[in-house]
């Protein structure tokens, strides 16, 4: 094979390997963003289409090069410093200044840029080099077929095996290796100088790479008050367990989802009201909650003969089960043999399920973004009254009447929209009731029970440690301020409800 036709090869084989990381980088920063900042939707969106923006003008950029082989030589350099510590900045960023989004979008900027001028510089070399049997359609042949490597390793193996920030400087050597071997396939035109730079480039890239699991725990533990017993990065989010004495709490994507120290108000507040409305709950389907709380409370019934504990992540399940210090936490109630755990998506469980049971509890994440808005739809809450026995109830956590007033008006009014089986034009009859969580704040949720049930108060076992029919009377009582308004329905047509959760909380923190 002739210099010419081996260094065509190469460059199409290094066209490969940069389309690859290119969109590793910008998965990486709409995680990111999806992460810090919330709504995956709009920030996977604005990530898009400020990524193919730049690399339009990393494109018109690439004429103004007047050596192409050195060209692309120096963006592999410059996308494997900037794509590389992308992700350590971004999140060192977050965590010692609170700042997300001048990190992310300049890195992902420049990443844009110096990606966009890769295809038209090695068409160039391709030219020079007289390679005629290279068209320029394979060259974007091969680059599409990158991205499409890329977008399949990057939920099933490069997150779940590498984390952000290992995959950004894994990905980082990547270009770097690239222009390394390019520096010494066309030697003849490299100076002393881009050797040097390449040299620093790749041991600072190595380096960090090395030591990447001591960066990770150093900005978690920046992040968190608390020391971190447990992390871990899974397909569906980044778990993360802290203790300080004998407080645990668990944070999902960085958002808190219980403090040992006060979880029992939550999950009484949340367990007992809608076990205490049905004359004899047997069955029990608790959607979410993979901690194992809500499990635990709902054991404490006698009448339960059969629990399915449905949640989207197995790691999460596995360690509420498995390691005995998180277990001791919901009493090991996840070992239990009255309990079957399902790891799926709600919906799916509910759209193939063909049982029914008497009490269904929804201890869902916040609708933050569209693909947790749908999971408060009217569709979605049709399917659960599809898998509802006659005379059954059902309850869901519905975030803060204080910090999300809309929101949490919108999941009542969206419970309300949804019709009776058992009575034909009638729709189902909502209890909404809110208590304090110190960590939390005013927490809300919302009963449900079918039209023309009697609604008689629930009863409750004497020995819980918050919820007494005193509590329960004062639960359901709305100050002014967090009182009935006039709000849409959520449906999965118009996802009202992650636009009025954003707004909300945006009003008090951002």
């Amino acid at each position: 094979m002739t210099s010419d036709r081996l260094g065509a090869v190469w460059l199409l084989f290094a066209t490969f390997v940069v389309a690859i990381a290119g969109l590793v980088y910008e998965l990486i920063a709409a995680t990111a963003s999806s992460y810090l900042l919330g709504d995956s939707v709009k920030q996977f969106s604005l990530v898009i289409g400020v990524f193919l923006s730049a690399m339009g003008v990393g494109a018109w950029l690439s004429r103004l090069v007047r050596d192409p082989v050195r060209g692309f030589v120096r963006a592999q350099l410059a996308l494997g410093v900037i794509g590389g510590f992308s992700a350590p900045v971004i999140f060192a960023s977050y965590a010692g200044y609170g700042v997300v989004g001048l990190p992310l979008y300049g890195a992902l900027i420049a990443i844009g840029v110096f990606s966009g001028m890769e295809i038209p510089l090695i068409t160039r070399v391709l030219e020079r080099m007289g390679a005629t049997t290279f068209r320029f359609e394979n060259v974007l042949t091969v680059d599409y077929l990158g991205a499409l490597a890329a977008s399949v390793a990057f939920p099933l193996v490069i997150i779940p095996h590498l984390g952000l920030m290992s995959a950004s400087l894994a990905f980082g050597c990547a270009n770097l290796a690239v222009a390394g071997f390019s520096l010494w396939f066309f030697r003849d035109k490299m100076s002393v100088s881009l050797w040097a730079v390449w040299a620093v480039a790749l041991t600072a890239c190595l380096a960090a790479l090395w030591q990447s699991e001591r960066l990770v725990s150093a900005l978690e533990a920046a992040l968190y008050e608390d020391d971190i017993i447990f992390s871990e990065t899974t397909p569906y989010q980044t778990i993360t367990v802290t203790r300080f004495r004998d407080r645990t709490r668990l944070f999902l994507d960085q958002s808190i989802q219980f403090d040992s120290r006060d979880e029992y108000r939550y999950h009484e507040a949340l367990v007992h009201p809608v076990m205490g409305v049905v004359a004899r709950p047997a069955r029990v389907l608790i959607l979410g909650g993979g901690d194992g709380m809500a499990v635990r409370e709902v054991l404490r019934h006698d009448s339960v003969d059969d629990v399915t504990l449905v949640d989207l992540d197995p790691r999460v399940t596995e360690i509420f089960r498995d390691n005995d210090t998180l277990a001791a936490l919901n009493s090991h109630a996840l070992s239990d043999a009255m309990v079957r755990i399902v790891n799926m998506d709600a919906w799916k469980f509910l759209s193939d399920s063909e049982d029914r049971y008497d009490v269904i509890i929804a201890d869902l994440p916040d609708p933050r973004n569209l693909s947790l808005s749908k999971l408060y739809s009217a569709e979605f809450y049709r399917l659960v009254v599809e898998n509802l026995a006659f005379g059954g109830a059902f309850v869901t956590q519905a975030g803060s009447p204080l910090y999300a007033r809309e929101a949490f008006w919108s999941i009542k009014a969206t419970l309300e929209s949804v019709s009776s089986p058992e009575q034909p034009g009638t729709y189902l009859q909502t209890t909404p009731y809110h208590v304090l969580v110190p960590s939390f704040g005013d927490w809300g949720f919302v009963m449900a029970q079918q039209a023309g049930m009697a609604r008689t108060p629930p009863t409750f076992r004497p020995d819980l440690r918050f919820l007494t029919p005193q509590a329960w009377a004062a639960a359901r009582v709305f100050p002014p301020d967090i009182a009935p308004l006039a709000v849409e329905v959520n449906s999965i047509q118009s996802h009202v409800l992650a636009g009025y959760y954003q707004a909300g909380w945006a009003r008090w923190f951002d």
